[in-house]
């Protein structure tokens, strides 16, 4: 994987090279770096074949440490960022396609005159390229092209597939990665053609297509998407923002010809309707409040609505700006997230299907002691062991986002700025509220501070249990 990570920094080389930008160096000695721990790692453990259950836990958590760690490399030594704790909060906010920055402070970047906008080509390249790979899984992307992973391959894919239940496509975990890696590229793609045809530059189609579809949110512009005027273009964006909060296994079955499938998965109706509630309910509260019934208003209403529920994060406007309701709604429109199975973050509609199916189900058995009441999301019979691990997920998330919204205030930080970033954070959203809204960045937030956000997107990304297994008594014995 750091001989990956290392051969991937050719890109921003090259990006640099075509833009004859000075700081190429620096991806150079990131990559020696890489190569030096990468190979001596791999001659020791070459013979290694089989994974158990611990195994696959344990190497998802410190592969995606050790991911971070090499995308911060190029942040430090090119000098974009000089200070190492913000290189690796962008770094980690990256790969787990969270998409809070520090940039944008000249307090902290003063060298930086006019933000994201002054960073060169060949970092903004490898921000965008950061969250792509990352938006799968560096494990999937690993399977996909590592025979080596290939015997203990499930272990890694049920430990960092998102939601409730691994789906996989095909009996063998190498070609159920391949095919969901086709899907990701083709819709990556078909993005990019298509923002390079609405008018954006060739080279921001390019970095907000690798941000869309893992649901980052990285943007080359200071504004974001508000920096683009083309209703189209947003249009776009909103279109990949909903296929990517969608199930990746269900994208295949409809490339493969089984339309019947989308129309009749249920969790899809529910993302769609949540999607529609909430940019009706914004809108409204917007157009009352400024007696605006423009298209303006709802494009902005819509965009909002998916970028926080689907995790990517982009701004079209500055939400804090609009009425307490509508900060309010996307607030915990951060805690939903989209479809299980998708990029984005959150604790996803499954999650929450179940906890309020659960609650019903509860209800009725209580009336109807004696009775045997399944309980069933769409066709599918949920056992209770998902019951189980749904309950103490959604106890353990609130637990951390409580703790760490409370570990920030200390930071004197004031009450909406610390449940926002923690929110955040944990969610996999990005920008949040007050201090860290969609106008401000994380520069900052004390070192302290940033460290326990990354280690909270990291919890976030690989969906807490992942990492809790590694801490419990049972692991090490």
């Amino acid at each position: 994987m750091l001989a990956i990570i290392g051969l991937s920094m050719l890109l921003p080389i090259l990006v640099a090279y075509v833009y004859r930008e000075p700081d190429i160096s620096g991806y150079i000695y990131s990559m020696i770096a890489c190569f030096l721990f990468a190979i001596p790692v791999w001659l020791i453990t070459r013979k290694s074949r089989k994974l158990s259950s611990r195994d696959g836990f344990a190497l998802v958590t410190f592969a995606w440490l050790i991911v971070a760690v090499a995308g911060s490399l190029p942040f430090y030594f090119t000098g974009a960022i000089p200070n190492y704790t913000d290189a690796w909060f962008e770094a980690m906010s990256g790969v787990t396609t969270t998409g809070a920055t520090i940039i944008g402070s000249q307090e902290t970047l003063p060298h930086l005159t006019n933000g994201i906008e002054s960073l060169p080509k060949s970092i903004l390249f490898w921000r965008s390229f950061l969250q792509w790979i990352g938006g799968m899984g560096i494990i999937v992307f690993t399977i996909a092209i590592l025979p080596l992973l290939g015997v203990g391959g499930v272990q890694l894919f049920k430990a960092e597939v998102p939601g409730p239940v691994a789906d996989k496509i095909k009996p063998r975990v190498k070609e159920t990665a391949k095919i969901l890696w086709m899907v990701y590229v083709g819709f990556t793609v078909l993005q990019m053609t298509l923002l390079g045809f609405a008018g954006m530059s060739w080279f921001d189609a390019i970095c907000h297509a690798f941000t869309t579809m893992p649901t980052g949110g990285f943007s080359t512009q200071n504004a974001s998407i508000a920096a683009y005027t083309n209703p189209v273009i947003h249009y776009i964006i909103i279109f990949f923002m909903f296929i990517a909060g969608i199930n990746f296994a269900l994208h295949f079955r409809v490339i493969t010809g089984k339309f019947s499938s989308m129309f009749k998965d249920y969790e899809l109706k529910v993302y769609s309707f949540t999607i529609i509630i909430a940019t009706s309910l914004i809108f409204l509260s917007i157009a009352t409040s400024r007696s605006d019934w423009s298209h303006d208003s709802f494009i902005i209403s819509l965009f909002q609505s998916i970028a926080i529920m689907t995790g990517t994060g982009y701004a079209s406007a500055d939400y804090e700006l609009w009425p307490y309701f509508c900060q309010l709604a996307l607030f915990f429109l951060m805690f939903f997230g989209a479809m299980g199975g998708s990029t984005s973050g959150g604790m996803k509609l499954t999650r929450i299907i179940l906890l309020f199916k659960y609650a019903a189900t509860e209800t009725r058995r209580m009336l109807h002691s004696r009775a045997i009441i399944p309980l069933r999301i769409g066709e599918r019979s949920i056992n209770d062991d998902i019951v189980r691990n749904t309950l103490g997920f959604f106890l353990i998330y609130l637990s951390i986002f409580v703790l760490t919204a409370l570990i920030l205030s200390t930071f004197n930080l004031d009450l909406i700025s610390s449940f926002g970033a923690a929110a955040s954070a944990i969610g996999n959203v990005g920008p949040a509220f007050g201090e860290f809204g969609p106008t401000d960045n994380y520069a900052l937030l004390n070192p302290v501070g940033k460290w326990l956000l990354t280690f909270c997107m990291l919890l976030g990304r690989l969906e807490i249990f992942t990492i809790m297994v590694l801490f419990s008594r049972s692991f090490r014995e």
